[in-house]
């Protein structure tokens, strides 16, 4: 869980800031995308398998 302490003298908008970034290191939202629809077995292993064939046909050029 990402959390952050607003300083005394520290306005909304840099806290925002912090925070947004925080999140984005944290990758919240990738995994909140990832995770918007159900995905049955055969759509993860369909995924997985054109994952594995994009990372075969990167390694394969160099």
């Amino acid at each position: 869980m990402t959390q952050i302490v607003v300083g005394e003298n520290e306005g909304i908008e840099s806290a925002l800031r912090r925070f947004k970034r925080q999140v984005s290191k944290a990758g919240i939202f990738q995994d909140m995308r990832k995770n918007r629809h159900f995905e049955t077995p055969l759509e993860k292993e369909k995924r997985k398998a054109l994952a594995k064939q994009k990372q075969r046909r990167h390694y394969s050029r160099h």
